[in-house]
């Protein structure tokens, strides 16, 4: 008899080239720039030949966009489930009034049912951005889970790293100040949780990274990590597999645009790790790490895993987010003047 595969869930954040030259400071996002007609029929192409169905969370901006319909429905089409991902894809989401998170994520919410005939029932912040508004407005709108943290103890070297590369502004950089979390995040757990609000309950799926050591192995860094050591970065994978599977952690793994997008695909980005690799061999190690992926595990949407994970006795309950900086007046009018359209 043979023992079922324990579940993975695999999901990709569908940020559009905009969003990328938006948080890094380059004022040409304003034109809205898209790779949306090359990624998107790749990205479907890829996972059909592996026959793999995973969660995509698109961004209401690009819902809106009449030219983008057509893409954005062919993968609702493809049997993929479709999340919330906001709807100006703003990093610093956690500043805004609950007023005006309310509107964000509602009217993502209904350009993204419009655009794909699915209402989303998961959503993720950009930039792992989550606060306690979030929860308590996705618990009222019926949301079954978030899927926003990141629990590393990275995100400040990360952050550093990023602000080397760019030429923000002061005010630009207040704005990034918690831009992919706080040293505390590392201690959030790895498995399924749920938040507990005055709202009511919304189960929390973590963007899944190494048990016991805390660090990334989504596949985006595993491709920064092989223009460091190439020979290192599929080892590492299947070693942060492994302890997933030692630890009985179902992993919850994370696809980017640009994974599939190499250096002569767009050279405008060339500020973001790993876009000096060319696409082949980008392919080439999203293919073995997903290859190893769903040869170890049973991989599934986001809502599926959401499905099982209620299952689970005694899921743990978590009160309040404690490692967000609170509310400003200041930072919440600045949330919503700056780039809104």
């Amino acid at each position: 008899m043979t023992t079922p595969k324990p579940i993975a869930s695999l999901s990709l954040d569908l940020d559009n080239k905009w969003s990328y030259l938006k948080t890094h400071g380059d004022p040409a996002w304003e034109r809205l720039p898209s790779y949306l007609d090359v990624v998107v029929p790749r990205v479907l192409d890829f996972l059909k030949a592996r026959n793999l169905t995973i969660t995509v969370f698109i961004v209401g901006q690009d819902a809106a966009l009449d030219k983008n319909r057509e893409l954005l429905r062919a993968i609702a089409a493809a049997g993929h489930e479709i999340g919330n991902h906001s709807f100006h894809h703003e990093p610093w989401l956690h500043l805004y009034s609950e007023e005006q998170t309310e509107i964000e994520l509602g009217r993502a919410e209904e350009q993204i049912e419009r655009a794909t005939g699915q209402r989303p029932l998961g959503f993720r912040g950009p930039g792992f951005s989550l606060s306690p508004a979030t929860l308590r407005i996705l618990a009222r709108r019926g949301y079954r889970y978030d899927a926003s943290t990141l629990p590393t103890f990275l995100g400040p070297l990360a952050r550093t790293y990023y602000f080397m590369r760019t030429r923000l502004s002061p005010e630009q950089k207040e704005q990034r100040k918690v831009l992919f979390g706080t040293f505390a995040e590392g201690w959030r757990p790895l498995r399924p949780y749920r938040w507990r609000t005055d709202a009511g309950e919304v189960l929390e799926i973590p963007v899944t990274t190494m048990p016991i050591f805390k660090v990334p192995f989504h596949v985006s860094y595993l491709l920064y990590l092989s223009v460091v050591a190439p020979r290192l970065a599929v080892g590492y994978f299947r070693a942060a597999l492994s302890l997933c599977q030692w630890t009985a952690t179902p992993p919850s793994l994370l696809l980017h645009p640009l994974d599939f997008l190499g250096c002569e695909d767009a050279r405008d980005l060339s500020f973001f790790p790993a876009m000096s690799l060319p696409r082949e061999r980008k392919l080439e190690l999203v293919s073995r790490a997903l290859d190893a992926l769903c040869t170890r595990f049973a991989v599934c949407t986001m809502n599926e895993h959401a499905a099982a994970a209620a299952q689970t006795p005694h899921l743990p309950v978590r009160e309040s987010l404690a490692s967000r900086p609170p509310h400003s007046r200041w930072a919440s009018s600045r949330a919503t003047t700056n780039g809104t359209r």
